[in-house]
């Protein structure tokens, strides 16, 4: 039975598990994302994430087929009401550099919601960050959009932990929005930066963890284990530098696991972070329905207590 958990102290209640939606427009057609995101709603899950600049850097695209693709279905199945949309703004769209100031958000969000077929988002992220501009500026924007009932919550992903801290401060002086999730690089390989500079933030200012690279873009699954599987999908290259002795106990340790308890190593990866207190739900994304099947198992995943030790032990920093 899957446990639906609340976002921060928002009214937000999602499945353990949320779906990456950048490989939407990438390396799944508009067909088969259709038939994902089918075989994820029926499953019970009901959050997806995604973002304007997806997939932003495929030759002769130039970003937001990703929303475009969710809205469709979305409009398709009439199903918006039970779908937790989680986008972002921010990124570098082409203007050369990346944008959180108040104009440009009050644009974004407008183009975000047509491609998305919706009215409201119930989740805006603040994407990437650009430091010229003032925490109080990005917030006014959201504020004005939660008055608008454009966004209902907002999220943070790359910000800094100063400014991360400085934004909740702001938030509070000034009656603003208040940030409810942070969605950071995590998982079993890269824990340090996110344990060490963000955890104490998030269980101070009870926000909820969306982490994104669940599976270190593959590495976890197991299909890496030397530079000769580098070639075997399009990501492979990002995972060139997990392949190291400490890269290699993980694997072993997730071998074992997952051996033990009859499952594949991206659900016992996946159902360890979502073992974590503050994680909320890992974001990862699948481009078959056998990885689907595998990412949707972790929910449920029972992993015993000398497991997470050994996993905990095999990945400790």
């Amino acid at each position: 039975m899957i446990q639906y958990r609340r976002l921060g102290k928002s009214d937000l209640q999602i499945a353990p598990l949320i779906f990456g939606g950048n490989v939407f427009g990438w390396t799944v057609d508009e067909n088969k994302s259709f038939e994902l995101l089918d075989v994820f709603s029926a499953g019970g899950f009901n959050c997806v994430d995604t973002a304007d600049s997806y997939s932003r850097w495929v030759p002769g695209n130039k970003g937001g087929e990703s929303e475009t693709i969710i809205g469709k279905w979305m409009k398709q199945k009439g199903n918006r009401e039970k779908i937790i949309i989680s986008t972002k703004v921010g990124s570098d769209m082409g203007q050369g550099h990346k944008d959180v100031s108040k104009k440009y958000i009050l644009n974004a969000v407008e183009d975000s919601l047509t491609r998305l077929q919706t009215n409201y988002i119930d989740l805006y992220q603040t994407h990437w960050d650009n430091e010229a501009t003032p925490v109080e500026e990005t917030l006014e924007a959201y504020d004005m959009l939660v008055k608008q009932g454009k966004v209902k919550w907002i999220g943070a992903s790359n910000l800094s932990p100063e400014r991360l801290a400085a934004s909740l401060a702001a938030s509070k002086k000034h009656n603003y929005p208040v940030y409810q999730t942070l969605q950071p690089e995590y998982n079993l390989y890269d824990r340090e930066k996110f344990e060490k500079d963000y955890q104490p933030i998030c269980e101070q200012h009870n926000l909820s963890v969306i982490n994104y690279y669940a599976l270190a873009s593959g590495f976890l699954s197991g299909k890496y284990r030397s530079e000769a599987d580098l070639g075997k999908s399009k990501r492979g290259g990002g995972v060139k530098k997990y392949l190291n002795e400490r890269g290699f106990r993980i694997l072993s340790a997730l071998d074992k696991v997952a051996a033990s308890h009859h499952t594949t190593r991206a659900s016992v990866a996946i159902a360890w972070l979502i073992k974590q207190p503050i994680v909320a739900a890992p974001i990862a994304s699948a481009t078959s329905i056998e990885q689907l099947n595998a990412l949707m198992a972790a929910a449920t995943l029972q992993i015993s207590s000398e497991a997470l030790t050994e996993l905990n032990e095999s990945s400790a920093w």
